[in-house]
């Protein structure tokens, strides 16, 4: 009988340790938890970069329901063509921004037809055909629909950015190359359609990952910052007369440095901003995204590129800024209940904190809607765990960007900013830990200022003051790949009108440490903490 009952025993713990292998990306918040704690240093004596207001942007691809990877066929009707104007949720989240830059751009933008007057009517756009250049025909752009997404533009507040044909009038030589001048006839034709009709365009961005090796094809620099003249001469010409016209936005690609160079010394004056891709993660079909997105080296790899692209602006005669035109971190649509999970929210707020470190403008996520990496989900548009945090940080973080230092784990990540449109700062804490909760305090190496976060030196300081403002997130039931969020421990959902839930922040008192509980991200706004910088 003994030996029946320790066998028992001993089957339930291996049951017990196979459980816990399997489920090693869950997250189990309990007492049996690890905790660690920690100072997190802010240096506010001046800004390392600086973010558009609009910082937070999206993108509308051009993918066709034909549109399919590994098997899965993931973009329905979310594309520039086919997308529901009318859906009350998708109307909603993009007005809760407000506003909200939407670029409008992908791989097909290349082989778009601008249906305007002087156009030849056409036929079905985007067939799936495995011998053309992308794997689809060419498609096609009715100004009707054009009228129907200038409306609903009109009506979210969006800030829209469109990505212009960069292949027309070019061919394809036997080396991959697309050779020739830029025929910008059709561009020139849409755009003067779009002032005709009054529409507000902030940005008409030159073709999509053609520089250096390219996607599919490749466009040499020199021919590239032609173009891109030619670009600026006709946005300068038809919008003559405009006090505010449009910028120039190129080449939307990925980060090639001897080509940016190039094509950057050669656009001094006809170039407003500099826009690269980002899928550091590999593709969506990969099996180790998780681990990747939950690894400090792989999340700092990429800051390498940021890196190389501040210093080529600065050394450069350009006024051009850089952004982030496209990212949505594991290439061919993500991957289902990983890159539209609360996982990715980890890779994302990284994302976003880092580049703005290094002086990025803006950051466009691929996508609002489509694919498997989506804001929203593609089919029923219900806001995935990405879009509160990208919410969040629209809300919460200030144009100034401010250094940072934790000297513990590596493992828990932090951004600083000036908080935007009130006073103090607003720090961002990202836990990549999976039983290790962390207590941070917050430090000013501002000289003459606070040494610790107590505020007990703070006399007669208003009581707003005293507290600070936390805003927890973590997935339902601790489940890296769950779609459900909590904000403060509630479940957050669109209502049965497709409103975005508010996002209320929970109180504490500024004595008191931060916690940050494994596998969560927490926004710390605290408004009594003033430095040089936010002033």
């Amino acid at each position: 009988m003994c030996e029946i009952m320790r066998s028992l025993v001993i089957l339930s713990l291996l049951c017990y340790w196979v459980y816990m292998t399997t489920h090693s990306h869950k997250s189990s918040i309990s007492v049996a938890s690890q905790s660690t704690e920690g100072t997190l240093f802010v240096n506010g004596t001046a800004a390392i970069g600086f973010i558009d207001d609009d910082f937070v942007c999206a993108t509308i691809d051009w993918w066709p329901p034909q549109k399919c990877d590994y098997g899965t066929c993931s973009w329905g009707s979310a594309s520039v063509l086919n997308l529901d104007l009318d859906n009350a949720i998708l109307l909603n989240a993009i007005k809760a921004f407000s506003p909200l830059k939407i670029r409008l751009g992908g791989t097909l933008q290349d082989k778009v037809i601008y249906q305007t007057e002087e156009s030849q009517q056409p036929s079905t756009s985007f067939l799936k055909d495995g011998s053309e250049l992308f794997g689809f025909t060419q498609g096609y752009l009715p100004m009707s629909r054009w009228d129907q997404l200038n409306i609903f533009f009109n009506k979210t507040g969006a800030v829209v950015i469109f990505g212009l044909n960069a292949l027309r009038g070019r061919t394809i030589s036997s080396q991959g190359d697309a050779v020739g001048a830029w025929n910008s006839s059709n561009a020139e034709s849409l755009i003067r359609y779009t002032v005709k009709k009054g529409y507000r365009i902030h940005g008409w961005e030159l073709g999509n990952e053609l520089s250096g090796n390219g996607v599919g094809t490749r466009v040499a620099a020199g021919q590239y910052a032609s173009d891109t003249k030619s670009l600026q001469s006709i946005v300068q010409n038809v919008y003559a007369g405009f006090e505010a016209k449009p910028q120039v936005l190129a080449p939307g690609g990925f980060f090639d440095e001897n080509w940016f160079t190039e094509f950057i010394h050669k656009t001094p004056l006809s170039l407003q901003v500099v826009t690269h891709h980002i899928y550091n993660l590999g593709p969506g079909s990969a099996g180790d995204l998780i681990q990747k997105i939950l690894d400090p080296s792989v999340l700092d790899g990429i800051s390498q590129t940021f890196k190389s692209l501040q210093s080529l602006l600065e050394k450069s005669n350009t006024p051009a800024v850089a952004w982030v035109g496209e990212s949505g971190g594991a290439y061919n649509s993500g991957h289902n209940h990983v890159t539209n999970a609360f996982v990715f929210s980890f890779w994302y707020l990284d994302q976003l904190g880092m580049s703005a470190s290094y002086d990025t403008k803006t950051y466009c996520r691929q996508t609002l809607i489509g694919g498997n990496y989506g804001l929203l989900d593609t089919n029923t548009f219900v806001p995935n765990p990405d879009y509160y945090s990208a919410l969040l940080w629209h809300r919460l973080m200030g144009n100034k960007v401010l250094s940072t230092s934790f000297p513990g784990t590596k493992k828990l990540r932090a951004y600083a900013h000036c908080s935007k449109k009130t006073q103090g700062i607003t720090v961002l804490l990202i836990n990549l830990e999976s039983n290790t909760k962390v207590q941070v305090r917050v430090s000013t190496e501002s000289p003459g200022k606070l040494s610790y976060l107590n505020f007990q030196g703070l006399r007669g300081s208003k009581a707003s003051q005293n507290v600070r403002e936390e805003y927890h997130l973590t997935a339902k039931d601790g489940e890296l790949h769950s779609k459900v969020m909590l904000l403060n421990g509630k479940a957050l959902s669109v209502d049965s009108s497709g409103n975005i839930p508010a996002l209320e922040p929970i109180t504490v008192g500024s004595s008191d440490p931060t916690t940050v509980a494994p596998f969560s991200i927490v926004f710390v706004h605290i408004p009594g903490i003033t430095v040089p910088a936010c002033k």
